[in-house]
């Protein structure tokens, strides 16, 4: 009983840096000359142009990518989305608990940056060209790698966990 409720008093303090790190993170990102969104006109998804409750999309350049799902809606557009973006991310920790704020590095063969970007939840998906990638994940002072090969047709998909919070 005691370890539901710390648990759940974890999570509580999860979501709400994860919301304030994701508000923070939103107005960054909007001021960082080389990332982009698309518009806020739009009211039909959480104020966005995005539709059925994706999240901002975000440009890097020639990459597109898109993190989130802090809330059931945002996570289940996000699960939804996935086969429709060539590389898809998890991140988790202690209990399956969804992270928010790690911290991804993508480069190619070559070892070149293709993005950098800090994803304010526990999925994050990216539009990158068909090749071999190296998905670096940087959680606290924990770093993960793993390589991915994108497919000319269909997507890869990587799921980090940490076991630390």
């Amino acid at each position: 009983m005691k370890t539901q409720r710390k648990q759940r008093r974890i999570v509580a303090a999860a979501l709400s840096a994860a919301l304030t790190l994701g508000l923070a993170s939103g107005a960054y990102a909007q001021q960082a000359s080389d990332t982009t969104g698309g518009t806020t006109s739009d009211q039909t998804s959480a104020g966005n142009a995005n539709g059925g409750g994706l999240p901002q999309i975000q440009q890097q350049g020639d990459v597109s990518y898109v993190s989130g799902g802090v809330g059931q809606d945002e996570s289940k557009a996000l699960q939804h989305a996935q086969g429709q973006w060539p590389l898809s991310l998890r991140f988790t920790g202690p209990g399956s608990d969804f992270l928010a704020d790690v911290h991804v590095r993508v480069v190619d063969a070559h070892n070149g940056d293709v993005l950098t970007a800090t994803s304010r939840g526990p999925y994050m998906l990216v539009k990158l060209r068909p090749g071999r990638y190296t998905v670096h994940a940087q959680y606290k002072d924990h770093d993960q790698s793993k390589a991915v090969t994108i497919p000319a047709k269909g997507s890869a998909k990587a799921a980090f966990y940490w076991t630390t919070q």
